[in-house]
């Protein structure tokens, strides 16, 4: 078995199409035909079904595709290491990122090492959490950032690390009735309104765990919009609506200009004796069984510049 019949195979399974295959990979579509008879006659299988004009994979295709593309992502990983042997002089990573790491923590670490390593191109992703320990998983990614905590069901097989750290504030804006105060008490988070990110957010993650380290059930909580973005939470907070626990790297801007107020949370109003405090962690995900290439490594070492 050659990994150019393997090229073909995997063409003519995407398209299923074997004019369009060839098309894709720029040779004749007989070529095309007589790379998958071949793989036919040797191994004794059919990996298509031939109706009419139409062809669909057989069971046997569908084996051959998914380990063909776990052979074809080996080869890739190879080639990249060994063109590496020229001094990171060029190649690419591909990076998932959640949302809050992405738009405010990892451009000025991309741009250090692009100034670095000029050659070598970064393709990053932005998504929700969920979505970014899966794409580390599946090998989408070489590399996944998020914030807040991983969970164990989703994280098998990943090495998962904590580069950085964010202090989440509780933030109001200039028409909230907290925005006055010098301090809210615990049990006063459940008597208001709150903005919230959608479930699968590493951020309401972190959040709904830190309330239930302090007792807070939060269910309990009033939520009155879901959004899918930290931008879109700090507008809307801003405009006087709710409450919502955000970053200080997102909300560093208003709170220096006065449209938003972080309030600190206590135990007791008139006799604090504890604040509650809040941190968000940077955690880094990269596969465990994955081949590290120098890319990989020299990306990792600027994420931890100047961190911890």
């Amino acid at each position: 078995m050659k990994i150019e019949q393997l090229r073909v195979f995997m063409a003519v399974a995407e398209h299923l199409h074997f004019t369009r295959a060839a098309d894709s990979l720029y040779i004749t579509q007989p070529a095309v035909s007589a790379s998958i008879q071949t793989l036919e006659e040797e191994y004794g299988v059919k990996l298509f079904h031939r109706i009419g004009r139409h062809i669909e994979l057989t069971d046997a295709g569908e084996m051959l595709q998914i380990e063909a593309q776990k052979i074809l992502d080996q080869v890739a990983l190879t080639a990249q290491g060994l063109r590496e042997l020229n001094g990171l002089q060029r190649g690419a990573l591909k990076v998932g990122s959640s949302l809050t790491v992405g738009n405010y923590w990892l451009p000025q670490k991309i741009s250090h090492f692009k100034q670095q390593y000029p050659g070598i191109s970064i393709n990053c992703t932005i998504a929700n959490a969920e979505e970014i320990v899966s794409g580390t998983v599946t090998g989408l990614f070489d590399l996944g950032l998020v914030t807040g905590e991983v969970k164990p069901s989703l994280s098998q097989n990943l090495a998962v690390s904590v580069i950085g750290q964010d202090v989440v504030a509780i933030v109001v804006g200039q028409n909230h009735p907290w925005f006055e105060r010098s301090a809210i008490a615990l049990p006063e988070l459940t008597n208001t309104c709150w903005i919230m990110r959608e479930p699968g957010s590493g951020s309401r993650y972190m959040f709904e765990r830190s309330l239930q380290n302090w007792g807070v059930d939060p269910s309990a909580l009033e939520i009155t919009l879901i959004l899918t973005t930290s931008e879109m939470i700090k507008a809307v907070v801003e405009g006087g609506i709710g409450v919502a626990a955000l970053p200080r790297s997102i909300v560093r801007s208003e709170l220096k200009l006065g449209t938003l107020k972080a309030i600190p949370i206590v135990d007791d109003i008139d006799h604090p004796n504890h604040t509650y405090e809040m941190t968000q962690p940077v955690i880094l995900l990269r596969h465990q069984k994955r081949f590290r290439t120098r890319i990989s490594k020299a990306f990792e070492e600027i994420l931890v510049e100047g961190e911890g």
